[in-house]
């Protein structure tokens, strides 16, 4: 049987899961199916409201993968059939996943590290942190879907500097190009990214699941059909207790108590 790759805690309505691959967290096969099945495990659990994705230690969130995999992988032909395409899949369940989940990094978010936490809805970096995509000085350019997620978060321009030179960039750096929403101090990222996530657990899980999805059409779908997509969620959530509960106390000027369960399936749609 393999190591234990993931840890997870969970306090309260906010579970964290660890890559647990010291020294660097790097991504192997075997981290990448055990991820797979925590996330699958964290979306069905009613008791998790957010999720917070990080790294083992300070020294890194993640490095990248494994090189010494790579020879097998290559000698095999299975570069996509084992590693690329389960790498998509898992980082698709992060992208996808149905609940608030922010990315805790510290010091170092580098090539598929970065493109797992590129999916997370929001990313707190260490004000030491260091965020690269250096395959293409592989010979190789991100394949696990840091040419669309990261591409997404910062634009076509940007993204091109930091794949096609490969180099490096700062917290600071991260922050203004949107790649990041906040900076922690040194050894904080995980403090603050569990404040933003209990913040979004304390919130209507129904509403947060059909703003997600509502966003996700806006970048995957032509502008009349994710408007019709909206509409649809929109009339899924106005008959939902959350929604009655918000209006009502909004009204009544108090604090909404609103139900803390997830129900994917009032807001199915047709086409």
């Amino acid at each position: 049987m393999p190591d234990n790759k993931i840890r997870v805690e969970i306090d309260g309505r906010v579970a964290t899961l660890f890559l647990s691959n010291p020294p660097l967290n790097v991504v192997t096969l075997d981290l990448t199916r055990q991820l797979g099945e925590a996330l699958a495990d964290l979306a069905a659990n009613p008791a998790v409201g957010a999720l917070v994705l990080t790294g083992e230690g300070d020294r890194a969130f993640c490095a990248g993968s494994d090189i010494k995999e790579f020879p097998t992988l290559v000698s095999e032909r299975a570069i996509v059939s084992r590693k690329l395409g389960p790498e998509n899949k898992v980082y698709g369940q992060v992208a996808h996943f149905p609940k608030p989940i922010v990315a805790a990094i510290e010091r170092l978010a580098l090539g598929g590290g970065l493109e797992l936490a590129s999916g997370c809805d929001l990313v707190v970096v260490s004000e030491d942190a260091v965020l690269g995509l250096p395959e293409i000085k592989l010979g190789g350019f991100p394949g696990s879907g840091g040419t669309v997620r990261v591409t997404q978060r910062i634009g076509l321009g940007r993204a091109k500097e930091m794949m096609l030179l490969g180099d490096p960039i700062d917290a600071r750096t991260a922050l203004d190009w949107g790649l990041a929403n906040r900076i922690a101090p040194k050894g904080n990222a995980l403090t603050v990214a569990r404040e933003l996530a209990a913040t979004l657990a304390s919130g209507p899980a129904q509403a947060m699941y059909a703003c997600k999805a509502a966003l996700e059409y806006a970048h995957d779908l032509p502008e009349e059909l994710a408007i019709k997509r909206t509409l649809d969620l929109s009339e899924g959530l106005s008959q939902t207790g959350d929604f009655s509960e918000g209006v009502g106390a909004f009204r009544a000027k108090r604090p909404a108590k609103f139900n803390d369960r997830l129900n994917p399936a009032a807001f199915e749609t047709q086409g």
